[in-house]
């Protein structure tokens, strides 16, 4: 059984940081492509980053470039959201997801991610 448990969310004051993790268990890690996505009350959930497989390509929404690091950790089947200079619009509830795939391009399309956490609340105060 799949399974990707997101934890490190929390409460913090604007300028900030906070470290996401995700633990994946039930699939061969380095098999998929990973991503976080986030999801604003009233708004529709949005690509914030992705990885390829073994870490070598990233992506990052424009709205978190160069404040928020994607990594991973295939030996700990863990993925990372380091973030940094938090805002209060980057409130949210955030997952992470899983891409099988056997190219290293990374998509932004929620759809075609196989698998999802159920999320971990993000609240920044101004």
């Amino acid at each position: 059984q799949v399974q990707l448990v997101e934890s490190g969310g929390g409460l913090v004051q604007a300028g900030g940081s906070l470290r996401l993790s995700c633990a994946a268990s039930g699939v061969v890690f380095n098999n998929y492509n990973m991503g976080w996505f986030r999801q604003a009350p009233g708004n529709e959930r949005e690509f914030v980053a992705g990885i390829s497989r073994i870490g070598l390509k990233t992506q990052y929404s424009d709205s978190v470039k160069g404040r928020f690091t994607i990594s991973r950790d295939n030996a700990k089947n863990t993925l990372y959201l380091q973030m940094n200079g938090l805002k209060p619009e980057d409130t949210a509830v955030y997952y992470c997801a899983a891409d099988y795939t056997l190219i290293s391009s990374i998509t932004v399309r929620g759809l075609e991610y196989d698998y999802w956490g159920q999320g971990t609340q993000v609240t920044v105060s101004s």
